[in-house]
């Protein structure tokens, strides 16, 4: 009869589970990251990652709220030390890396992406929407932050310039530059 975890061991697994996933599933997507690698990194048995997870969707969906709030986070840490439009320039660059060095993770559009969310329940679904809405409109809600332009505008502009990162590789010319210069020059027009 196997052993069972301590709560300890529970937590240190599941956050290993989720850091696995996000690591393995921002390298190869996906389709291709499998629960049996994943508990072979984390070394558990598959039978014994149903004790953490009730699919290899639900790890995944909790992956990318993770992913989600660690980004959100980075953007408070940004705008707490620099509360102007800079600071939130500055946010949105940093978000841009992220959003780059996750691609396969934060790319709602790509194909890989969209497999996931054929498979995801009504309830996963919503509560990745809810999560990304929920940050954006913390964001914009900011007391320092007076727009020049209606909100849902510069909204749906930042949102545009932020999906540069899944055509980087048909750019001509270093896509930080291009968005960096892109937020420098469009900052002014959207905030006083």
């Amino acid at each position: 009869m196997a052993r069972g975890f301590t709560e300890q061991e529970k937590q240190n697994i599941r956050s290993k589970m989720l850091a696995e996933c996000e690591k393995s599933w921002a390298k190869y997507g996906y389709k291709k990251t499998s629960v049996d690698g994943i508990c072979a990194q984390v070394g558990i048995s598959k039978g014994a990652f149903y004790l953490f997870f009730e699919s290899k969707e639900a790890l995944f969906s909790e992956t990318l709220c993770m992913v989600q709030d660690r980004i959100y986070t980075l953007v408070e840490k940004i705008m707490e030390k620099q509360p102007n439009k800079q600071g939130f320039a500055q946010a949105l660059k940093a978000s841009y890396r992220e959003y780059n060095k996750n691609l396969l993770i934060c790319d709602m559009q790509s194909a890989d992406f969209l497999a996931l969310a054929n498979k995801l329940s009504t309830e996963q679904l919503s509560a990745i929407e809810k999560n990304s809405r929920h940050s954006g409109e913390l964001l914009f809600s900011k007391p320092y932050l007076k727009f020049l332009i209606d909100k849902n505008k510069a909204a749906s502009i930042l949102m545009s310039l932020l999906s540069i990162v899944s055509v980087k590789d048909r750019l001509s010319y270093d896509h930080f530059e291009v968005f960096d210069f892109m937020i420098d020059n469009l900052i002014d027009k959207i905030f006083e």
